[in-house]
């Protein structure tokens, strides 16, 4: 950990930037937030490597009231000069995590992982992993099945990338197994941190009942990003998020003592980023931890119960 840097619980609060003339020098602080535009915090800091994980849910023009509605054209364009900005920040051996759903126009759906990809390619960039987010729960649909999963696309920026697999292993479905012949036989056939926790990854998304829910219409939950930040990057490391919303991706990185920077156009979710933040610095943050097994809803007392008319008898 850079020793100007004092990330302990406590030691640190978030500061929400709103003159230009400070930008320059946001890159020094250990956890902030631009309220403002993307492209002019990206235009303000100098041109050099600083970034260690770029990890985003960029807005993508699905028709939620805090999105502007735009052609698909329109929109990829605007993506690119985005990552244009900050692809020349990221250090050599940082990441992007770049998480999307499809675009949706009159009802047919464009994967917009595949069409970003151009995009990634074009800088030379390596996709080490398209991560399906499987989150359970959304709109039903009349008309085709309803989604029920979104993309992470991990992009590295040379072959030699950050990555650590045990802080995120999860609990192997037989822990003592163990192999049963040959010049193994009787020791453990897994790893004893756990286990791979694969590129399908169940986790909730984050609506009305969920621990981590704000009033932001399409939250990130905490967890998805808390797997990337532990595996990709170390403490100390700087996470920027070019979207930051309420600021899940700032929580994440403050549990695990990263840095970070996010930008937010919206004053509500700037300050609500900020309390987050704050909270996971001092230890009182509400989340769903990334490796917290999903609840299983056959074991209920409801779904177990028997119902009167299945049993021929008539309800009163």
């Amino acid at each position: 950990m850079n020793p100007k840097h004092n990330l302990q619980s406590g030691a640190a609060t978030t500061q929400i930037v709103k003159k230009k003339a400070a930008l320059e020098a946001i890159t020094d602080l250990d956890y902030a937030i631009w309220q403002g535009d993307t492209e002019a915090l990206l235009t303000a800091i100098p041109m050099e490597p600083v970034f260690d994980l770029v990890v985003s849910s960029p807005p993508y023009n699905i028709g939620k009231s805090y999105e502007k509605k735009g052609a698909l054209e329109d929109y990829l364009q605007w993506q690119e000069r985005i990552l244009d900005l900050i692809i020349p920040r990221v250090k050599d051996t940082g990441s992007i995590c770049w998480q999307v759903g499809n675009f949706v126009d009159n009802g047919m759906i464009v994967p917009l992982d595949i069409e970003m990809a151009y995009i990634f390619k074009k800088h030379g960039l390596k996709l080490r992993n398209r991560i399906i987010w499987h989150f359970g729960h959304g709109l039903h649909n009349k008309h085709r099945f309803s989604g029920r999963y979104e993309v992470v696309m991990w992009y590295s920026k040379t072959d030699d990338y950050q990555f650590d697999l045990d802080p995120v292993r999860i609990p192997a479905k037989y822990p003592g197994k163990r192999h049963f012949k040959g010049p193994k036989k009787g020791l453990l056939s897994g790893n004893p941190l756990g286990k791979n926790p694969e590129d399908v990854w169940s986790i909730p998304n984050v609506k009305a009942n969920h621990i981590e829910k704000t009033n932001h219409p399409c939250q990130f939950p905490v967890g998805l990003i808390e797997r990337l930040v532990l595996s990709m990057t170390k403490p100390g490391q700087l996470v920027f998020d070019p979207f930051a919303g309420v600021g899940s991706s700032g929580v994440a990185a403050a549990l695990h003592e990263r840095r970070f920077i996010g930008c937010e156009l919206i004053a509500d979710y700037a300050e609500q980023a900020k309390e987050r933040i704050d909270a996971a610095l001092a230890g009182t943050a509400r989340y769903r931890p990334h490796d917290k097994e999903l609840y299983d809803h056959t074991k209920s007392k409801l779904s177990q119960a028997v119902w009167p008319e299945f049993e021929g008898v008539e309800g009163e």
